[in-house]
């Protein structure tokens, strides 16, 4: 028979997170090193807690882990929900954002996805000075023929866009660790979009103090909706259960997956291939005039995250 003392620290842990996420605690600075990396699985915590209070046999710990899964699973269901859609009427837009693993998932397997997707627009993150040449080699550039690119050549910090359509300069974005390029994408209509392609530092390993607040600078560094249909698109390395991605939110974007009931599909895992991923670090935003038609996740070889697809229609 497990013991009191066991089942009400197992049920006080599920309770204390719950606090924790409800109270936004990442966004305390002196708690931040360790919240930050726990909220990202709230999902996961949720999906726990029911179970222990499935399996806790007091009634006072049960209880409190119940009440603990009723409040994340209220967070967290909603992302699992299609949104109703907007009435745009606009042109059809299709959206691939990929992180490469240090440039090792560039090549043919991607631009074959982006062929099959039939996308007009691909955002590529770690992206090398070898992964660019590879994927000239597949053929990128007679799919994708422009390109906006910022590539530093050393490990993960390089990004670029491709699009089927021209491009030029587009919103300033604040400067990062990683390369995070912008273009306006002018469409045949001659109507204009805004793209960013995302990629802040990462908010681990706990050890380096530097590397939370540099994932809170850079992320508060992208810039709000413009004029024109703006899209941020990337990996945020953050999921909806941080603060400061929730904060982009109350800008006015609309998270493409959640809209479309694909929210808690996870794109990144520990490993790379096709293992099961764990989180949802890869999103594509939009302004909530965009009616999302369709998202999908792919798996990559040689990458550890997902490819990201969405399917957008612009407002008139």
């Amino acid at each position: 028979m497990t013991s009191p003392r066991l089942e009400w620290a197992a049920a006080g842990a599920a309770a204390a997170f719950t606090a924790a996420r409800l109270a936004a605690a990442d966004r305390c600075a002196p708690l931040e090193r360790v919240c930050v990396p726990l909220v990202s699985l709230t999902p996961q915590a949720a999906a726990g807690a029911g179970l222990l209070a499935v399996l806790l046999r007091r009634r006072g710990p049960a209880a409190t882990a119940a009440a603990a899964a009723t409040a994340l699973t209220a967070l967290v269901a909603p992302r699992a929900m299609r949104r109703r859609r907007p009435a745009a009427r606009g042109p059809v837009l299709r959206l691939l954002t990929a992180n490469l693993h240090q440039g090792d998932a560039a090549g043919p397997e991607l631009v074959g996805l982006a062929r099959r997707l039939r996308a007009d627009v691909l955002l590529v993150q770690e992206l090398t000075d070898d992964g660019e040449a590879r994927l000239r080699d597949a053929g990128l550039g007679g799919l994708l023929p422009h390109e906006h690119s910022d590539v530093y050549g050393y490990r993960y910090r390089g990004s670029a866009i491709y699009a089927r359509y021209p491009l030029d300069a587009g919103l300033p974005v604040g400067p990062g660790y990683a390369s995070q390029p912008s273009a306006r994408l002018t469409l045949p209509s001659g109507r204009h979009v805004q793209l960013v392609c995302v990629h802040p530092h990462p908010p681990y390993p706990p050890w380096f103090v530097a590397a939370v607040p540099r994932w809170r600078h850079e992320l508060a560094a992208l810039p709000g909706p413009a004029s024109d249909p703006t899209i941020l698109a990337g990996d945020f390395n953050a999921t909806a259960d941080h603060a400061r991605f929730r904060a982009l939110l109350r800008l006015g974007y609309r998270d493409a997956a959640s809209q479309a009931g694909r929210g808690l599909v996870p794109t990144w895992g520990p490993r790379l291939g096709r293992r099961p991923a764990v989180l949802t670090f890869d999103h594509v935003l939009a302004g909530p005039r965009c009616a999302v038609l369709r998202v999908s996740v792919h798996p990559l070889a040689a990458s550890d995250h997902r490819a990201l697809f969405a399917e957008l229609r612009l407002p008139d």
